[in-house]
């Protein structure tokens, strides 16, 4: 049996993060890690105390709108955004942190990753959002893309 390194240990516990994610188009899972500890966890779904798109339907879906477009018109807030707000509601101070997200940044959430001081993305998957990664690149985040499952079989 070998040890998961700390971007898999971190990304395992991300992929878990997103399955409590209320959105019936992309479930994803964020967290902020500083010192391998774990400061804040977030997934997509609608802010607190509204009703889920689980519940009511999909507002992006009636309308029609494509994968990566118009963010604006959804009910939910984006797993980095509720990790990023969690983290700052509790004090916990992001500057040199890693998030770890099974997806990859929108613009909006780039935007929000770049003022808090994260310095490191690892990152599941890729999103349509050229933006996004156009600013995580100028803003010099260091991105790491690495697929891993959640759970490990076995006792």
């Amino acid at each position: 049996m070998t040890r998961p390194s700390w971007d898999e240990y971190f990304m395992k516990i991300t992929r878990l993060v997103a399955e409590r994610s209320t959105c019936l188009r992309r479930k994803v899972g964020a967290i902020i890690v500083k010192d391998k500890r774990i400061i804040s966890t977030g997934y997509n779904g609608a802010p607190r105390g509204l009703a889920h798109c689980l519940d009511i339907g999909c507002l992006r879906e009636r309308l029609g709108i494509p994968s990566g477009e118009r963010h604006e018109l959804c009910r939910g807030a984006h797993a980095e955004q509720n990790a990023i707000i969690q983290a700052a509601g509790s004090g916990m101070g992001m500057e040199g942190a890693t998030m770890y997200c099974t997806t990859a940044p929108c613009s909006a959430c780039t935007k929000m990753i770049i003022n808090a001081g994260i310095k490191r993305l690892v990152l599941g998957d890729r999103y349509p959002d050229e933006l996004g990664e156009e600013l995580v690149t100028e803003a010099g985040i260091e991105t790491v893309f690495l697929a891993v499952e959640p759970v490990i079989d076995g006792d």
